[in-house]
């Protein structure tokens, strides 16, 4: 039998039972794109679609053991990487990643619920940005974690935060504006020190759960197919704004996008 000619995208992530996020949204988002997804979790949550209420770290060293067995196994065209849960999980994507240099890794550093909960703490947090952050393509932190992250304050401008991470070693940025106030939300990118794109959306009403796990998994997706990372970026900002629109009411709390 031939190999498959679907593109195989390799995700760190978390699982989210109510299946909003997570684990599920990165396997209906690859199906949605016809790739292949393989899935490796960094910790199980206790969450619903209201709020994250515990997480349970999984070992680093059978992180380690399954990444190598796939890699071994497989064609890998990009990583991507959601929720992380531990320093120690950090460590081992990590020491993947630099076996792995020439695979591209887009990563959306999730370090708090959509209703603002914490997931990490200052440990965890420092451990991604020297460990993680230098060896990362794309980044898609929303405001508050791009404050979180080179520990700038709310008076610093989206330029300042941008051009604090790129000089982490990330190469591109995409800082997402969800969390700011106004009519629409603007999505930067940025790129050698610059801004080199700016994408505004008008405000859809209501709480959404998984939007940044969806628009991460569709740039790798994008990516995965050949895209140059720009068009990669803005196709899956589309694409991530259309399951929004669609969005469902699943549970009691915050609504689904419909990535399907």
């Amino acid at each position: 039998m031939k190999p498959t000619r679907k593109p195989i995208i390799l995700c760190f992530s978390g699982h989210d039972p109510s299946g909003g996020a997570g684990v599920q949204a990165d396997i209906e988002v690859l199906t949605h794109f016809n790739c292949h997804p393989c899935s490796v979790m960094t910790c199980l949550t206790v969450q619903n679609s209201s709020t994250v209420h515990r997480l349970i770290p999984l070992s680093a060293d059978d992180l380690i053991e399954q990444s190598s067995v796939l890699f071994n196994d497989m064609s890998i065209s990009v990583i991507k990487i959601g929720l992380t849960g531990s320093a120690e999980c950090v460590k081992a994507i990590a020491k993947v990643l630099q076996q792995h240099p020439k695979v591209p890794v887009i990563f959306d550093p999730v370090l708090a619920g959509g209703d603002g909960t914490a997931l990490a703490d200052n440990d965890l947090i420092a451990s991604i940005t020297q460990r993680l952050l230098p060896l990362v393509t794309v980044l898609t932190p929303n405001t508050p974690e791009a404050r979180a992250l080179t520990g700038l304050d709310e008076q610093s401008s989206v330029e300042a935060l941008g051009n604090a991470l790129l000089s982490l070693g990330v190469n591109y940025v995409l800082i997402t504006g969800g969390h700011e106030k106004g009519s629409t939300i603007k999505n930067t990118l940025f790129h050698k020190q610059r801004l080199i794109e700016q994408t505004e959306f008008k405000r859809i009403t209501g709480g959404f759960h998984g939007t940044g796990c969806t628009l991460v998994t569709a740039i790798a997706a994008h990516i995965a197919l050949g895209e140059p990372i720009p068009s990669a970026i803005q196709h899956a900002q589309s694409y991530t704004e259309q399951a929004i629109r669609n969005a469902e009411q699943i549970g009691q709390g915050q609504l689904f996008p419909k990535r399907t």
